[in-house]
């Protein structure tokens, strides 16, 4: 560790404000062609863990999906902290696994999914639809719980990252290419969000 990122090691050590609990990711296919973009990931993986995140969600957004099953093996690989799950359009299954890995399914599909499993239900007779409460569409997320934390490289959109579960997020954007992503700079993203006041939406 360099001498800087030891420094905001030892502030964030000595910050009062808890670290996130759960950290979002968003990168895209592109980034995974550059060169070491896999070692990046992996020690962006043993940076969260390290600095207090028990869950981590990545999500890879896609132009071409004739990537995506290519992706999902080679993230399957990926040498992480923690059980890895990922999970693509054709993939619905919950992910429950620390380390959680979206590749090309958007936030809008997803909501699509579970407002329609919440239709059938209620067609069938297995549900009020008087009595639909928010855990009823959250119960049908793939990627179910809010991050705390949604770090974003390169340019200020999510590219239709979690649109239900990051409503009450902290946003955390960075000008820094995923490719040159480094410690001092997950670093930096953690102790913002400790400084931070958190209103969840109020």
């Amino acid at each position: 560790m360099g001498l800087y990122d030891a420094y905001l090691a030892l502030r964030h050590r000595r910050n009062e404000g808890e670290p996130p609990a759960h950290v979002a990711l968003v990168i895209t296919e592109r980034d995974l062609l550059e060169q070491g973009a896999y070692d990046t990931l992996e020690s962006f993986l043993a940076w969260a863990f390290e600095f207090g995140a028990e869950r981590v969600t990545v999500s890879v957004s896609v132009l071409d999906e004739a990537v995506v099953d290519t992706l999902a093996r080679e993230l399957a690989d990926i040498d992480a902290p923690h059980a890895v799950a990922v999970r693509t359009p054709a993939d619905t299954a919950r992910a429950d696994a620390p380390v959680r890995v979206n590749i090309g399914l958007g936030g809008k599909r997803e909501f699509a999914d579970a407002v329609r499993e919440i239709a059938a239900a209620v067609e069938a007779g297995d549900l009020d639809p008087d009595a639909i409460e928010e855990t009823d569409i959250e119960e049908r997320l793939i990627f179910p719980e809010e991050p705390d934390l949604v770090i974003k490289t390169g340019a200020e959109r999510l590219s239709d990252f979690l649109i239900w579960q990051s409503v009450y997020s902290e946003l955390y954007f960075t000008d820094v290419n995923w490719r040159d992503f480094r410690k001092r700079d997950y670093l930096r993203a953690v102790l913002d969000y400790q400084n931070r006041q958190r209103r969840f939406g109020r």
